[in-house]
């Protein structure tokens, strides 16, 4: 059996069993979205994404207000409302099981509104 070669960004983490988790998963070629609760995984949105592994790829997670996105390789793949975590938390890097995952940066920035305000949280980005 094959270990899964996935990573991805987790947001809104409250502690290591709630939160939300964007991920890329090579072995599959599939970028999901998920919405973990006291521990346990519940998909909310996943699209199909040629993930090939030993090559770099960028995967963006951008929270805004109950709307999370995901963008890959700077492709739109999925938008999905969500109140489950509806007040700010941490960020963080994330793989599954034992994957072998590599991540180069993470860049972490506030959204903006029209009138120039910073709003958060903002976007995850690695």
């Amino acid at each position: 059996m094959q270990s899964p070669w996935a990573g991805g960004l987790a947001v809104r983490l409250m502690d290591a069993d709630n939160y939300y988790v964007g991920r890329a998963n090579a072995l599959e070629d599939n970028v999901n979205l998920y919405r973990v609760v006291k521990g346990r995984r519940k998909q909310m949105a996943g699209a199909s994404a040629k993930v090939s592994s030993g090559m770099w790829h960028t995967l963006t997670l951008r929270v805004e207000g109950d709307r999370l996105s995901v963008s890959f390789n700077g492709k739109p793949l999925l938008t999905h409302s969500d109140r489950t975590f509806a007040g700010p938390g941490k960020v963080a890097l994330w793989t599954k099981a034992n994957s072998v995952t590599h991540f180069d940066r993470l860049e972490i920035r506030p959204l903006h509104s029209a009138a120039g305000t910073t709003r958060n949280p903002g976007d995850a980005h690695g």
